[in-house]
């Protein structure tokens, strides 16, 4: 499933540090990598770890294979509870002690923790590169 353009619309203002459609490029990219590798058999966690925090912070929920929709969990702390500010800082938090902490997820998902870290950094810090390189896009709001 493609990002939507109704999606990117609903994502909270006070979430992002990058320009909107520049999170929008890079989600649409990771869910695209994703998917294309998941068709060859290929489980990268990096690219998980970015889909998973752009539609944490993106406020989008999902269809499980069960059918019911729920909002897309935090990347580490798993809540439930649509991101907002407090919430992205203590999950930039969490994301490093997630190495202390779950030694073992660490390991058993190499990448998992530099896609969120990666991630969070970027879009809600305004701090380094993409986690994906994409061409750059027009900001439009």
């Amino acid at each position: 499933m493609g990002v939507t353009v109704e999606q990117v619309e609903r994502i909270p203002a006070g979430n992002l540090r990058v320009p909107r459609t520049e999170f929008a490029a890079v989600w649409a990219a990771a869910q695209s990598r994703t998917r294309e590798q998941g068709e060859r058999g290929i489980q990268d966690w990096y690219v998980a770890g970015v889909v998973t925090t752009c539609r944490w912070l993106a406020g989008a929920s999902h269809r499980t294979s069960w059918g019911l929709v729920q909002p897309a969990a935090a990347p580490v702390t798993r809540s439930r509870a649509t991101a907002y500010e407090e919430l992205i800082e203590a999950e930039c938090l969490a994301v490093e002690l997630l190495q202390l902490r779950q030694p073992d997820l660490v390991a058993d998902r190499p990448g998992w923790r530099e896609g969120i870290r990666v991630t969070l950094w970027w879009a809600w810090r305004g701090e380094g590169p993409p986690p994906l390189d994409v061409p750059r896009q027009a900001d439009t709001g």
